[in-house]
């Protein structure tokens, strides 16, 4: 029997309550592990999207960063501003467009952000692990259909 003005029978069989509480537990299990570096999970991601560009030779602008990690242009430009000020990323001036600035990071931001990128990523194997590998690869499937279909 449903509940007006819900449309399910129980909260655990909305998805988006449901994601909510997924991306909710694992976000607590990824803050914990950063905490003793002193960066967020936002400006993780920023670091990591910035090795991952630096490999493929990719000189991002702000706006780049915004696209790739769907973060708000707020939250990236005081992240950005805040990884700065502890010397793991690095302005430039942009070579094509004078009113955009290039963003990399710096050589310690490189070293630190290589050192958690295996942590981050055992958190997501003991996380995602639960699932059976066809479930994984379902759930990817999943996640890439709504991502590339669903804009802001």
């Amino acid at each position: 029997m449903k509940h007006p003005p819900f449309d399910f029978d129980e909260p655990e069989e909305s998805p988006g309550f449901l994601l909510w509480q997924t991306t909710m537990t694992w976000q607590r299990l990824i803050k914990k592990a950063l905490e003793p570096y002193g960066i967020s999970h936002a400006q993780f991601v920023i670091m990591a999207i910035l090795l991952w560009w630096k490999k493929i030779k990719k000189d991002p602008a702000q706006v780049d960063i915004i696209g790739m990690s769907r973060l708000d242009k707020m939250t990236v430009s005081k992240s950005i501003t805040k990884l700065v000020s502890l010397g793991l990323i690095e302005r430039a001036e942009h070579k094509k467009d004078s009113r955009a600035k290039v963003v990399h990071l710096t050589k310690s931001g490189a070293v630190l952000v290589s050192k958690l990128i295996p942590i981050i990523e055992g958190i997501d194997d003991c996380f995602f692990g639960q699932l059976r590998r066809k479930q994984e690869e379902n759930l990817i499937g999943v996640l890439k259909t709504l991502i590339t279909r669903i804009r802001d």
